[in-house]
């Protein structure tokens, strides 16, 4: 026998291996390291904030808002657009973009391998474009930066491609949890962005790294919440849930027009006969124009954000974010520049909620910003429990739970049903890859040999090549076993005693596992029927 398959009672629920163990132990490391990654990410940012804006070398913290460079702020992201241009186009092209797809694209079609020096190129990249005055957020990068680190240290593992993308996806998860103190919504994030799985063997190395991020970053940068706000309401009754719904759906409805305003300017900058190299460049022309009239528009804006949750922001402002910042900030991105999405969302769906608490009952301040800003997220992303988890951990308001879910919920259902792809996944269509955001039970995986097998099919066509099937089995074994031993037929045979042969099993009775799942998924009939006089009132309005 070639190959060992295992007895029906070593079936279970999970397949991890102690192998998990060596994997969380990397990954803990690796939470460490992408919490100091955060850190340096941001003192970067924060540097070259400083050097463009205020001519100083300086690390603290500092907003472009303030400058006054007059016209001249029209210059500086034009700057930094020609230095990420130039990175990209004689370092790695791999810098362009959100980092989110970038990663995405690695684990699918990369085999989770990363290039080395993209580790350094890109938050290097990040920082020029966020400090020069571009409208991006710090969660992209660092995203890609803690996968890049993570996908290195794998390199050097004698490790699978799953076990590469378990630990790509442990230092992406631990940099974002570095980044904003929500280890819990850095994991749903994996879960539902970058995993295309949710089991054991990866999902517990991603926590524990994230986790661990989680705990250092109260050392490295306080303990949060990012964005606190007022106490909310625990109790909004029916106008407030039916505001919620009507929220929502304004959320999943600026999702679409931001996306497909990203791609549009995308495609617009494809028209231009130059050189992408260029593109950033143009793209900083535009954000120097807006920053000039709007100057609240450059840069990461997370006092912005922190302004709109709290409630205080004048109607003004909140025009100006959702006019100016959506538009320098979709064209920008089209560009192909280093920078990330989640801040401009957070930002652009505070304004969203700026406007709806002018008009829905008043629950509060910043009640209808920060219902909005969870459902921009997961309408835009299409993560929707990452929305609503992280919503709550930037503010540690825990009596939003319920508006949350109904906002994110509708806005996630609109954008589902209408568009295809989400920001962060149309650019590797784009590519021509496919990917697939539904995860399901594999029917072969709850479907025994003896359930489609062929019972006393004739050994006539089989090879004596010693693999054979028992009848207890799982299809999905069997289907790996054909795989590797280039087969489409074997027979079954008894497992114990004499091992007699019952039957085979071939590629079409696998496809019979499809089938029932096809059948389940299509075929609709009526399983109940109301009684004659009950259906004759139904019809006729009284009893027959």
């Amino acid at each position: 026998m070639h190959d060992a398959p295992a007895t029906f009672t070593e079936l279970g629920d999970f397949t991890a291996t102690r192998r998990v163990v060596l994997l969380s132990g990397i990954a803990i490391a690796l939470g460490l390291v992408s919490a100091l990654l955060a850190v340096a990410l941001l003192d970067l940012i924060a540097f070259f904030t400083n050097l463009f804006f205020y001519q100083r070398f300086s690390i603290a913290p500092v907003t472009p808002v303030g400058h006054h460079l007059g016209a001249w702020v029209i210059v500086l992201p034009v700057i930094g657009g020609v230095i990420v241009g130039l990175i990209a186009r004689f370092g790695s092209d791999r810098i362009r973009g959100h980092g989110i797809p970038e990663a995405i694209e690695s684990i699918l079609m990369g085999g989770s391998r990363v290039e080395p020096k993209l580790a350094l190129l890109k938050p290097i990249s990040a920082a020029i474009a966020i400090g020069s005055g571009g409208p991006f957020g710090a969660e992209g990068p660092i995203i890609m930066t803690g996968g890049a680190v993570g996908s290195l240290c794998a390199q050097f593992f004698h490790l699978s491609s799953a076990e590469r993308k378990t630990l790509l996806v442990a230092g992406a998860a631990a940099g974002m949890a570095g980044v904003f103190a929500t280890p819990l919504a850095a994991v749903l994030l994996a879960v539902e962005l970058l995993l295309f799985e949710w089991k054991p063997r990866s999902l517990v190395p991603v926590a524990l790294a994230s986790a661990t991020a989680g705990a250092a970053r109260r050392y490295l940068l306080g303990l949060g919440p990012l964005f606190p706000v007022p106490p909310h309401p625990l109790f909004i009754g029916p106008s407030g849930l039916a505001a919620c719904v009507v929220a929502g759906l304004a959320a999943g409805a600026l999702s679409i027009l931001m996306t497909k305003a990203v791609y549009a300017s995308e495609d617009a900058f494809e028209t231009l006969p130059i050189h992408w190299m260029w593109w950033p460049a143009i793209g900083g022309l535009v954000i120097g124009v807006g920053g000039y009239f709007f100057p609240q528009a450059l840069g990461v804006g997370y006092g912005t954000i922190g302004a709109l949750l709290q409630g205080n922001v004048p109607l003004t402002t909140v025009a100006g974010i959702l006019l100016v910042k959506t538009t320098i900030w979709a064209v920008a991105l089209g560009s192909g520049t280093s920078g990330g999405v989640l801040a401009p969302l957070m930002m652009m769906g505070g304004a969203l909620g700026g406007l709806e608490q002018v008009v829905f009952p008043s629950l509060g301040a910043g009640f209808w910003p920060l219902v909005s800003v969870a459902a921009i997220l997961g309408g835009t992303m299409r993560t929707p429990f990452t929305g609503i988890v992280f919503a709550l951990e930037l503010t540690h308001d825990f009596n939003m739970m319920l508006p949350l879910i109904v906002a994110v919920t509708v806005a996630y259902g609109l954008t589902v049903l209408t568009v295809r792809r989400s920001i962060l996944t149309e650019k590797i269509a784009r590519r021509g890859y496919h990917l697939t955001r539904e995860y399901a039970i594999d029917p072969l995986e709850i479907l025994f040999v003896r359930e489609v097998m062929r019972p006393g099919a004739t050994l006539v066509g089989l090879d004596a090549h010693g693999v054979v099937a028992f009848p207890d089995e799982p299809l999905r074994a069997i289907a790996y076993r054909m795989a590797a031993h280039d087969l489409t037929r074997i027979p079954v045979v008894e497992r114990e005693g004499e091992r007699r042969v019952v039957g085979a099993i071939s590629l079409s009775d696998l496809l019979s596992g499809r089938k029932r799942t096809l059948e389940a998924e299509q075929r609709r009939e009526r399983v109940l029927t109301l009684p004659f006089g009950l259906s004759g009132w139904r019809r006729n309005g009284v009893a027959s």
